[in-house]
């Protein structure tokens, strides 16, 4: 079956007089189940390549969404791949991010009940498999699966196929869910190659019009 998101209520984007907190990236819990390896790796790279003082600078850009709880229990709403490369590199590793929503319950089964009504919640597995209770989401980033079409969404839009919609939760999983019901020669997230010629073909046709971050032709 193809795999059929919920609507979202959009992201609130980080208010410049929002001050900025520095926690530990292994005490935030995840809002999905899977991400790309392919983008994973590749952000490893990135921050190898890069100074402890440009990481800092770098992450305090683009700081994480968070939802915190009444008993001070954080969920990231996004970053997950950044914040997963960040602590394969180092167990200790902190991101910034700004509180998104604040949820007065104490309790996290409620937390996460407030959360899939916004559709902030990811609940398909490697396969599309889902949804799943909240409950299964995994409780730290180090853990998520590896699902091959995030990976080859991602590869779509570094190439320029896609646009990015920063705000819109799970942009990159509705289109691999998009892709999902497609005919794809078989590859895996470090073996893209021999699905993107027609993937590059699919995310440009009026097929998929319908999704955010539609370019029509690269």
């Amino acid at each position: 079956m193809p795999l059929r998101l919920p609507e979202s209520a959009p992201l609130p984007s980080p208010s410049r007089a929002a001050a900025l907190l520095e926690v530990p990236v292994a005490r935030l819990r995840p809002t999905q189940m899977c991400v790309g390896l392919a983008e994973v790796r590749q952000r490893v790279r990135e921050f190898k390549d890069e100074s402890l003082k440009e990481r800092r600078a770098y992450l305090k850009r683009k700081p994480v969404p968070l939802v915190r709880n009444g008993a001070g229990h954080l969920w990231m709403v996004d970053r997950h791949h950044r914040l997963r490369a960040l602590l394969q590199m180092d167990p200790e590793a902190t991101a910034f991010g700004y509180v998104a929503l604040e949820v007065a319950a104490t309790e996290n089964r409620l937390t996460l009940q407030t959360l899939r009504q916004r559709g902030w919640l990811y609940l398909y597995n490697r396969r599309g498999h889902g949804p799943f209770p909240p409950e299964h989401l995994p409780q730290q980033v180090s853990t998520l699966q590896d699902d091959a079409y995030r990976s080859l969404v991602w590869r779509l839009k570094r190439e320029g196929y896609i646009a990015a919609a920063p705000l819109a939760p799970f942009h990159e999983f509705r289109w691999g869910a998009w892709l999902r019901r497609c005919s794809l020669p078989a590859f895996h997230s470090l073996y893209l190659e021999p699905a993107l010629p027609t993937a590059r073909r699919l995310v440009c046709s009026p097929a998929a019009s319908v999704l955010a971050g539609w370019q029509g032709r690269h």
